[in-house]
């Protein structure tokens, strides 16, 4: 049993190191549009064949590729870090326990709308970005909990600038969480703060999973 917890860990530790790789090439590419293909083959690799891929069987045995849309240059942002109210959040998973979480600024997205900031207070620290838009939970839409923009603490970090005060969001790189492909998996979800009232036809989509 212990080795087969260590191994398990040991998995965990590839996927993140290997998406905190991606992302460091993403930041240097020569181009966002470069950049988000490597995302998306990179992304499909790892879904397909990584050990600690949230696919399940059935799934990976029908997998084609991730439902991500091309990439659209006029939801890519550098935006200024606002002031916002202050709040947090309790999350409980099945392996971490409780895992708190504290606003601290919010984006304003020109014209669609504005996305809370969020900090995880406990060990690892790390800013949290999910988003939720109006093509949530329907048909050939967005994974019905929201997507994650921004995940500091696991790697997905498109960059910012801390002299300036801004943060890079590019909805291109929005991706399901790994409970959108099994519910095994307890994530954090899309807060009232984090909920767009407008259609993000972006990023990674949602097409459901096997039975």
């Amino acid at each position: 049993m212990t080795l087969t917890k260590a191994r398990t860990a040991a998995e965990v530790v590839d996927w993140r190191r290997r998406v905190f790789a991606l992302y460091d090439a993403v930041r240097q590419s020569e181009s966002p549009e470069e950049a988000h293909e490597l995302w998306r083959i990179e992304r499909d690799d790892l879904m397909l064949h990584h050990p600690a891929t949230p696919l399940r069987a059935g799934d990976r045995a029908l997998f084609e590729g991730l439902p991500i849309a091309s990439y659209d240059p006029q939801w890519r942002f550098e935006l200024p870090i606002l002031p916002a109210d202050p709040g947090g959040f309790d999350f409980a998973t099945g392996t971490d326990g409780v895992v708190p979480f504290e606003r601290v600024g919010r984006v304003e997205i020109p014209d669609t709308g504005s996305l809370d900031i969020w900090r995880l207070t406990t060990y690892g620290g790390g800013l949290f970005i999910p988003v939720r838009d109006a093509l949530a939970g329907r048909p050939g839409g967005t994974y019905g909990g929201g997507r994650y923009l921004i995940d500091t603490i696991k790697g997905a970090d498109l960059g910012s600038d801390a002299d300036r005060g801004t943060i890079i969001l590019d909805f291109n790189f929005a991706y399901n969480p790994s409970c959108a492909y099994d519910p095994a998996w307890a994530c954090p979800l899309a807060q009232p703060g984090n909920v767009l009232p407008v259609a993000v036809p972006v990023g990674e989509m949602y097409a459901g999973t096997a039975d």
